[in-house]
């Protein structure tokens, strides 16, 4: 018998699976439905690898889903895949948060985005960094039952919705992001926390001391421009009535046409930015998919602009905690809630950006945020947290 949730065993999970796959109602063609399995062994180690292999890919062939499986080779090829890939039911993508970034922005970049984006998405940590969980699933300490509950979450097909950051520069196509971005001190040292690997747990703070050596205190200036929350609109209905005949459409259409009396075309209220100039340590922009609200009225991305007048023991100390919580705003720091904003940087700006913990060149961008834009699987447990902390 399978044991209670929070720990399945894989031979348990495998039992669920087929159980599962014997409980679904055939359709009426005799097609199981289908998903679209990615997964990014280049960038994760051949040990992770082998934990999807024997763990999460069984349990997804015994749920009679009909799986095809998707290993790209390079970085990058998972945007051109689902750029190109047909319709399917669901999408699974198996690593970290760059393949997560990789897929949704392929996903997005598509010119019929508007359908493709109701696709529910399915989330099995096998990367490095994995931010995505602690929004999805239950917290755990061994990796096999996390993965398994992982798979098993998608079987259920519990969802909750995420928002998303379409970030755009001048010249480029959008990158699309489900955690946030980061421009600062913070994350140039946080990257450079595995050179140190020789020096065992004091690795992070050593990265961020020998940080300190260059010019301090580090700065970094910029123009920022920027709307507030917007008022949060009542979700769609997942299915909609079958589209109306053609010769009722025109019937309606004349109808109104001839009916109704010509009405001036209302004036756009005009968009009230507020701009500031800021000079930072750090400034990151960051979605609220890390404190998920089913009932809140209105979306905003959260604005953190950390205090530059910091002394190198705190900025040793905070760095260490950034590293645990990239996103995390020090106290001191200025916080702005915003719909969408513009960065504008000065000439000859060098550095880099951190965008779902992969690296961009640093220049000036345009955040847009996308509420609710898309659906991912997660453990009923959780969305089960989130709706009684809704009531209270």
């Amino acid at each position: 018998m399978p044991r209670s949730p929070g720990f399945w065993q894989p031979a348990d999970a495998c039992h669920y699976a087929t159980e599962e796959s014997n409980s679904l109602p055939q359709p009426s063609s005799l097609q199981r439905p289908q998903a679209s399995l990615n997964s990014f062994y280049s960038a994760i180690s051949r040990k992770a690898g082998n934990l999807f292999e024997k763990n999460a890919a069984p349990i997804l062939h015994l749920s009679g889903l009909d799986v095809t499986v998707v290993k790209t080779d390079y970085e990058g090829q998972a945007k051109k895949l689902l750029e190109l890939m047909e319709n399917t039911d669901l999408i699974i993508i198996a690593g970290g948060d760059g393949t997560v970034q990789e897929v949704i922005t392929g996903l997005l970049r598509r010119a019929d985005e508007a359908a493709f984006s109701k696709i529910p998405i399915g989330f099995i940590p096998l990367g490095k960094t994995c931010t995505l969980s602690h929004t999805l699933y239950p917290e755990s300490t061994n990796q096999v039952q996390h993965i398994t509950n992982a798979t098993l979450a998608i079987l259920k097909g519990e969802t909750v919705p995420l928002d998303v950051l379409q970030i755009k520069g001048e010249k480029e196509q959008p990158v699309f992001a489900v955690s946030g971005l980061r421009w600062g001190s913070y994350r140039d040292a946080g990257v450079k926390v595995s050179k140190y690997w020789y020096l065992g747990p004091l690795k992070t703070k050593a990265a961020h001391f020998f940080s300190t050596f260059k010019e301090w205190p580090q700065k970094h200036q910029a123009a920022l421009m920027y709307l507030g929350p917007t008022e949060r609109p009542p979700e769609e209905p997942e299915e909609k009535s079958s589209r109306p005949p053609l010769y009722v459409r025109l019937y309606r259409r004349l109808r109104l046409y001839w009916s109704s009396p010509k009405e001036l075309p209302q004036e756009v209220a005009p968009e009230n930015w507020e701009e500031l100039k800021m000079s930072t340590i750090e400034l990151s922009i960051a979605t609220r998919n890390r404190q998920l609200d089913l009932t809140r009225t209105e979306d905003f991305m959260d604005i953190c602009i950390e205090a530059e007048s910091i002394s190198k023991g705190e900025f040793v100390h905070r760095g260490s905690q950034k590293v645990r919580d990239p996103h995390m705003c020090s106290e001191g720091s200025q916080r702005i809630q915003a719909s969408r904003c513009i960065l504008q940087l000065p000439e000859g700006t060098e550095g880099s950006f951190g965008i779902d913990n992969e690296e961009y060149e640093a220049m000036p961008v345009e955040v847009k945020l996308l509420p609710r834009k898309l659906r991912f699987f997660c453990d009923p447990r959780m969305r089960e947290q989130l709706l009684q902390a809704a009531v209270q």
